[in-house]
């Protein structure tokens, strides 16, 4: 892990240097480029910063195989800061110390990026983010010249908030619902958004219940919400506590679909939570079954190289991977320069046609992007029945 000071942070990837592959040591050669990937490598998030790793080693495998950047290697540099603020905001200094490093793709979760994202504007040097999905970070993606420093190829909580309510009425005509949510910059705006769609809907919202990360024991606050006879109940946060709440919720006999967004699409929701995972249905920006002649072929290899089923949250990286290693290719290795290519990519005729689709920003840094819906049948997730789209 690269930078001057040595924090807990930076002791912890130096450790899991080997498994992670994080550059320690001298800066890199001068035959390669160097883009940051902070994600969680470690914690009860890791399986996501797995994904978005898989995503990214793909991509720079693919061009790097092919020659490269100008002749030059593209290196990942993978950070741990385990979807935790402090560790994101250490994590970032090092990122911006490092001259060498020209990019970032990341970071995976919203409360990360939204502590790493004042020194990236600050230090001016450009983040694709290709899962975190709050909505303020739109707001502090600009510098004081009104330049954007932070874009994303993946949807906000206020669009994926307001798509379940609106799926919830229309598509499984359920009209009394509760709301669950975790106690952090993701769950509250999934959980504001959804709320004030279901209202503007006329479904009644019969319990509202926080709960912290990490936390075990949801039967107090369930019981609560069965209190109110709920029909469905979405679920504002990560698959851990996810599926240890689908668990809980089955055992007081509250049996009603499950809602949730994408922060539970991973196959390890299916392994926590058991039979009781069944009956969930949560957002997804892309969906294998949906995918063109181009991203079949990226499936297949994900595949054959992980020997598992390709994931949105790889997908996406790939895609965030491409766009910046594309905008190292025009522009070369500035990070001023990046920026301004990354901006310019605002319209469908100027976007990054990738494995999800066609990528391109607003002025914002926002990628408008379609929702798909999943959901959880015999212990498997599959399409659901019907989407929006």
């Amino acid at each position: 892990m690269l930078g001057r000071k040595m924090t807990r942070a930076t002791v912890l990837a130096a450790a899991l240097g080997l498994t992670l592959g994080l550059s320690a040591g001298p800066a890199a050669a001068a035959d390669t480029i160097k883009i940051a990937v902070p994600s969680p490598f470690t914690g009860s998030a890791a399986g996501y910063g797995e994904n978005v790793k898989a995503g990214v080693v793909m991509k720079l495998e693919e061009i790097n195989a092919a020659g490269g950047v100008g002749g030059k290697k593209i290196e990942a540099v993978y950070l741990d800061e385990q979807c935790e603020p402090r560790e994101a905001a250490t994590v970032s200094s090092s990122i911006v110390n490092d001259p060498d490093i020209v990019g970032i793709v990341g970071h995976l979760c919203s409360s990360a990026h939204l502590a790493a994202l004042p020194t990236y504007v600050r230090e001016g040097i450009a983040a694709i983010t290709p899962t975190a999905t709050n909505t303020t970070i739109s707001s502090k993606s600009k510098d004081e010249k009104g330049l954007t420093w932070s874009f994303r190829n993946v949807y906000r909580d206020d669009f994926q908030g307001k798509f379940l309510a609106d799926y919830t009425d229309k598509v499984l005509g359920l009209k009394k619902v509760a709301v669950f949510y975790e106690n952090n910059d993701y769950g509250i705006g999934l959980k504001e958004a959804f709320i004030k769609e279901a209202k503007a809907l006329g479904l009644t919202v019969v319990g509202e219940e926080a709960y912290k990360k990490g936390d075990q024991d949801y039967t107090p606050q369930l019981t609560k919400i069965k209190g109110g006879a709920p029909e469905a109940m979405f679920i504002a946060g990560y698959y851990p506590e996810g599926a240890l709440i689908a668990d809980q919720a089955k055992k007081i006999g509250l049996n009603v679909p499950k809602m949730g967004a994408d922060g539970f699409d991973n196959a390890d929701y299916i392994k926590l939570g058991g039979a009781a995972a069944d009956n969930t249905y949560l957002t997804a920006p892309f969906l294998v079954e949906t995918a063109g002649a181009d991203a079949k072929k990226f499936i297949d290899a994900f595949k054959a190289k992980y020997k598992r089923d390709m994931d949105w949250m790889s997908a996406n990286a790939y895609d965030a991977a491409g766009m910046m290693i594309d905008a190292i290719a025009k522009v070369g290795p500035d990070r001023a320069k990046i920026r301004a290519y990354l901006a310019g990519i605002d319209s469908p005729e100027k976007g990054y046609k990738g494995v999800t689709g066609v990528n391109y920003f607003d002025a914002n840094g926002d990628c408008l992007k379609p929702a798909y819906v999943k959901t959880v049948k015999d212990g498997k997730f599959v399409p659901a029945p019907k989407q929006m789209n």
